[in-house]
């Protein structure tokens, strides 16, 4: 049995008809007959395994793949990659072929937190991409990389500049924000303050940060008069 027919195999031997029902309603972008049913740490576990496979560029090379567990594996199997240019390649690959949060927002290379001084050209790309899960995995990487020791206040600003009728962009937008105000407030209240974004992701914000537990009762208090009613 080649590669691709075993990989097929195993993902179907791994399901589980209950937490398909289930995880089927949180990723409404994906078709419900694509969904295999299979739980992240089996996938992760499975995708430790093929990275040593000699012929797993073959699976890795076959785009788009035809089940959301394949997506998923797929991620993961990238995470494992220790060299950061071969990584940005195998990504920049599978990028434009992310159909949903789930997948995209999983996918998280270790070898990035080693190399943000290169990683931030990349992202400056990702983020003007046309692509929703392009841009979104942009910015979750300005978030998940650059906002302790690497921040830059213009990281903000990138983030704010991004216009957007994408729903699956504008989360992220706002969970940036949610997750800057818990660890750079200073620098980006004035961001809420001065109604820099637009409505329904300045009301996001507001409302993730407020449901932090990484924001002071006194910053939610001040955050909650913030509010917006304009459309």
């Amino acid at each position: 049995m080649n590669i691709l027919n075993q990989i097929k195999s195993d993902l179907f031997g791994m399901q589980d008809a209950k937490y398909k029902e289930f995880h089927t309603k949180l990723i409404p972008t994906v078709d419900k007959d694509t969904i295999i049913g299979v739980r992240i740490p089996d996938l992760r576990k499975m995708a430790k395994e093929l990275s040593k496979n000699e012929d797993i560029d073959i699976f890795l090379n076959i785009l788009p793949h035809q089940y959301y567990e394949e997506n998923n594996l797929h991620a993961f199997i990238i995470e494992t990659e220790k060299n950061y240019d071969k990584c940005v390649e195998k990504i920049n690959t599978f990028l434009p072929f992310v159909n949903n949060w789930a997948t995209c927002d999983s996918m998280r290379p270790k070898v990035f937190s080693k190399n943000t001084d290169k990683l931030i050209a990349e992202i400056e790309k990702w983020i003007k991409s046309k692509k929703t899960y392009t841009v979104r995995f942009g910015i979750e990487c300005l978030m998940t990389y650059y906002l302790d020791k690497e921040f830059n206040e213009k990281y903000i600003q990138s983030v704010c500049d991004i216009q957007s009728e994408e729903y699956y962009i504008n989360m992220m937008r706002a969970w940036y924000f949610a997750t800057a105000l818990a660890k750079q407030y200073d620098s980006t209240v004035k961001y809420i303050e001065n109604k820099k974004l637009d409505t329904w992701t300045h009301n996001k914000t507001i409302q993730k940060a407020i449901e932090s537990h990484r924001i002071t009762k006194e910053q939610k208090t001040y955050l909650k008069t913030l509010k917006r009613k304009d459309n």
